[in-house]
């Protein structure tokens, strides 16, 4: 029996840094239990033949009412879950406004000790690694 292909999304994530903190947003009560009550970085899909710079902000004022400067794309992952596969582009981003949770629970700003990849979605787990190595 032929297995059926993995739905593949690709999607932006919003990576900010605010004095000497990554600010990580915890994603509530979600469809998939394996991103529930992770952390992530704030974004969403793309839509078809979309730039991911131009999604992340989309997406940002979309789920957090947030505008934001969208630089270049710090990491790119690609990650299987059992229900699909994930292409992420995290962002480097600076916030232009505040933000209103709608989609997450809370923020958290977080130190390069703080950061545990544990307790972050398994896609963006991979990013929380690098940014302890190369930004903070």
């Amino acid at each position: 029996m032929e297995e059926k292909a993995k739905r593949h999304i690709e999607v932006s994530g919003a990576l900010f840094v605010e004095k000497g903190k990554v600010l990580a947003f915890e994603k509530g009560e979600a469809k998939y239990p394996y991103v529930s009550h992770k952390f992530e970085f704030p974004g969403g899909k793309l839509e078809k033949g979309e730039d991911p710079r131009r999604a992340l902000r989309r997406e940002l004022l979309e789920e957090l009412d947030m505008t934001a400067e969208v630089y270049d794309i710090f990491d790119t992952v690609t990650h299987e879950y059992p229900d699909f596969t994930i292409t992420l582009y995290v962002c480097l981003c600076r916030r232009l406004s505040d933000y209103k949770l709608k989609e997450h629970v809370r923020v958290v700003p977080l130190s390069s000790s703080e950061l545990d990849p544990a307790d972050w979605a398994p896609a963006d787990a991979h990013t929380v690694s690098k940014i302890r190595s190369h930004l903070l």
